[in-house]
């Protein structure tokens, strides 16, 4: 019988993935644990198309099998020796991090904070303990925005710091 996989396909195409499960069963002779609709569509019309064909012939089959015979598969990762000497272990590098102190998003002290916000330019000044805005002291960039727009506002995405633009 000759398979008409146009017509087929836009039949599985129809289906609700409910119905495309028990079609991969009915295929397959077990069910299937995925409800994704374009898998299952895949897998049915390529089952009916092997069918329809007769699958793979018996004598690729057996060939398959005598070449993953031969394969010398690792199943697991070799292991280290026990006793290597010092010299030939792996030397791994330590991480380092280089810090300069006070140098965050904010930017070091002494350094400006701008940004335009409802056509007046706004100056925050980065102080060692804190942020000056206005003649005021704050201790974080949140409760400066916060100042300035009479709202909680994110501080590091109010003046776009960080990754967000860096600061100005």
């Amino acid at each position: 019988m000759k398979l008409d996989v146009g017509k087929e396909l836009a039949a599985l195409k129809q289906m609700t993935p409910a119905e495309l499960r028990d079609k991969y069963a009915e295929v397959y002779g077990e069910g299937s644990r995925s409800g994704h609709k374009d898998w299952l569509i895949k897998k049915i019309i390529w089952r009916m198309q092997a069918n329809a064909e007769g699958g793979i012939p018996e004598r690729v089959r057996q060939r398959a099998l005598a070449i993953a015979n031969d394969a010398d598969l690792r199943l697991h990762a070799p292991r280290p020796p026990r006793h290597q000497p010092e010299a030939a272990k792996p030397r791994v590098a330590k991480p380092t991090v280089a810090t300069v102190e006070g140098a965050d998003r904010l930017g070091l002290a002494g350094s400006t904070i701008t940004r335009r916000y409802k056509g007046k330019d706004i100056e925050v000044r980065v102080l060692d303990d804190g942020l000056e805005y206005d003649g005021q002291t704050y201790k974080t960039v949140s409760a400066v925005a916060k100042a300035i727009t009479g709202t909680h506002t994110n501080g590091y995405l109010f003046f776009k710091l960080g990754k967000y633009g860096g600061a100005r």
